[in-house]
Order: C-alpha cells, then structure tokens, then sequence
C-alpha cells in the first residue's frame, strides 16, 4: 500500500467497502500502488496495467490494454465509443467484487502478462474530422478562427469536434460553437 494514496480511500463516500476490496485484490496481484490522474492506478514498473475510479452510479476497474484481454466472462465493457483500448469491469456493490475475486485476480493476472510480453494495440487513426454543420459554417465564414483551430493539436482539435456534435439538436451544438469560439481564438483546448 502507498500511503499517498490512502487519501482517494478514505475520502470516498459511496463506495468505501467496494473500493478497499478492489484495492486488496490488486495489491494482492503484486502490482505497484501509485497516484496517478488523482486515482489509484497500479502498475508494474513503469507500465499502467490498471486503475480504480468512480462515478454516481458504479465504481469501476479500468485496464489500459483491456482491448487486447480475452474476457471470457464478458464482463469487460468499452467506457465510450472513441475508447480503443481500455476496458472497464462495472460494479455496483460489494457482493460482485466478493463473487467475482477470482476472476478479478485472472484479469489482472493477464493483464501484466499482456504488458510482460509487450503487446501493443492497433489503435485506428481517424485524421478526417466531419465538422457539424454549425461549426464548419464558422470556419468557412471566419478566416481567424479557422486558422486558430487548425493551429490546435489533433487532440483539442478532436475534442472540440466530438463535443459540438454530441447535441442532438441544432440550437444546442451552435450554443456551444458560440461559447467556446473565444478559447479557440486565443488557442486553447476544451478543458484549458
């Protein structure tokens, strides 16, 4: 146990029991306890095998290359759409973990024997972005901002992109285009 990450444990309020035993069965693996993103991530030297976090209605494990386990149970899910790699197991209380302990240990077990014989993932490169409509209009009809969203990285330039496509309807994606055209202009990301 590392001690730095003893914090994230005793903080949590929802799912204390759930996440004192997902941490045992990793530390149980032989994996390096570190705090990494704010969350227990533990890895095996240098390498990130796995992590624990939480949301409102579960908490989670996250295996970076889950992608590339065999998941016989089918218990591994794919976090969003854009996720290539990693692959969470869901839980929503203290009895699943208990139940599935020896299948946790398995795919954690196989997890750092991914990394151990350097499996990597494909990981598909997407480089054409379908701008929404609301969005494209404004580079086309503001010179400035196009340039200034062409000098982004790839990843802002991507976030931007999925995050005023996710809206559903029309009003809602240009609200968001007008709100962050000024961060685009003085080249920040989405978060910065």
């Amino acid at each position: 146990m590392n001690p730095k990450v003893d914090w994230y444990f005793t903080k949590a309020k929802k799912w204390q029991e759930e996440l004192e035993q997902l941490r045992m069965i990793i530390l149980d693996c032989g994996l390096t306890e570190e705090l990494k993103w704010g969350v227990p991530c533990y890895v095996l030297g240098k390498s990130n095998i796995v992590l624990i976090h939480t949301f409102k209605e579960y908490c989670a494990l996250l295996f970076f290359k889950g992608v590339l386990l065999s998941d016989t149970n089918h218990i591994l899910v794919q976090q969003t759409e854009n996720t290539q790699s990693a692959r969470q197991i869901r839980f929503t209380n203290i009895r699943e973990i208990i139940d599935l302990k020896p299948v946790l240990k398995a795919y954690v077990y196989e997890a750092v024997e991914v990394e151990k014989l350097g499996l990597k993932v494909d990981f598909i490169k997407n480089t054409e972005l379908v701008f929404p409509e609301e969005f494209q209009s404004k580079l086309d009809s503001i010179p400035a901002l196009k340039t200034a969203f062409e000098a982004l990285t790839p990843g802002r330039q991507k976030a931007y992109n999925l995050y005023f496509s996710a809206p559903k309807q029309a009003k809602t994606r240009e609200s968001r285009v007008e709100k962050y055209m000024p961060q685009i202009l003085h080249g920040k990301g989405l978060d910065d």
